[in-house]
């Protein structure tokens, strides 16, 4: 099974322009996903794909292989789907999210084991235990919920399950809320079929691309973990983790 890492970055982030390049203790973000994501011993190989000139050539400056793409996708899923019809030899397609400069190899070694252990995995991601009672409850923290095969069953910007015999602070002792890490795994057919579904009816109620996937029959396998994640989504993410 031949495994490829691809890592979507763009410029013209919303809520933080040109975040792929801003520089952590010397090092810009892009530059920290890329080599932590290389460090990951079940990819064979790891591209970076965008569509801004200036992260195509930072890229370059590093070393890395780099692709250009279309300015139209919708989000980082539709451009890996776009650089991985380069890649015909290739089995299972790894979305490692360009804000997350300390992703830890394991954790992408964690989304592309499923597929050699488990028969007919389409999708693969990653939820951790929630420890924090406010998280529960932030709907900036994606939940999850799974059967007992480890497939999704939903994914919730709002607490589910949710606990109607425990007073709300307490909702964290009883260990039933994951926090949904956003790191994908798909295999490659897979992939190309996502790209052709159209916005669905609870996708666009809680603005999370992956129930599209769930909506259309898609199965996704969600693998635990104790490794915890750190994404900058806005300045003040970035200006947390110098201090």
């Amino acid at each position: 099974m031949k495994t490829l890492g691809i890592i979507p970055a763009r410029f013209a982030s919303t809520r933080f322009p040109g975040k792929p390049l801003v520089e952590i203790n010397g090092k810009t973000m892009l530059q920290r996903v890329y080599e932590q994501a290389q460090k990951a011993d079940l990819l064979h190989e790891v591209v970076i794909a965008t569509d801004d000139q200036r992260i195509f050539d930072h890229a370059l400056s590093f070393g890395a292989r780099v692709f250009f793409t279309s300015d139209q996708h919708p989000s980082g899923t539709d451009r890996c789907a776009e650089v991985a019809g380069a890649f015909p030899d290739v089995d299972v397609i790894v979305n490692i999210q360009g804000d997350e400069p300390f992703i830890d190899p394991a954790q992408i070694n964690a989304v592309i084991t499923p597929f050699n252990q488990l028969e007919g995995i389409q999708v693969a991601t990653l939820a951790k235990r929630i420890d924090q009672n406010e998280n529960i409850f932030n709907p900036n923290v994606v939940k999850v919920v799974r059967n007992n095969r480890g497939l999704a069953l939903y994914f919730s910007r709002n607490p589910i399950p949710y606990l109607r015999n425990y007073p709300e602070d307490q909702w964290v002792q009883q260990g039933l809320h994951y926090k949904h890490i956003g790191i994908y795994s798909y295999k490659k057919e897979t992939l190309l079929a996502l790209t052709q579904l159209q916005p669905s009816v609870y996708e666009q109620a809680e603005s999370l691309e992956q129930l599209r996937w769930l909506e259309a029959g898609f199965q996704i396998y969600v693998g635990l973990t104790e490794l915890e994640t750190l994404g900058i989504d806005t300045p003040e993410d970035l200006h947390k983790i110098q201090a």
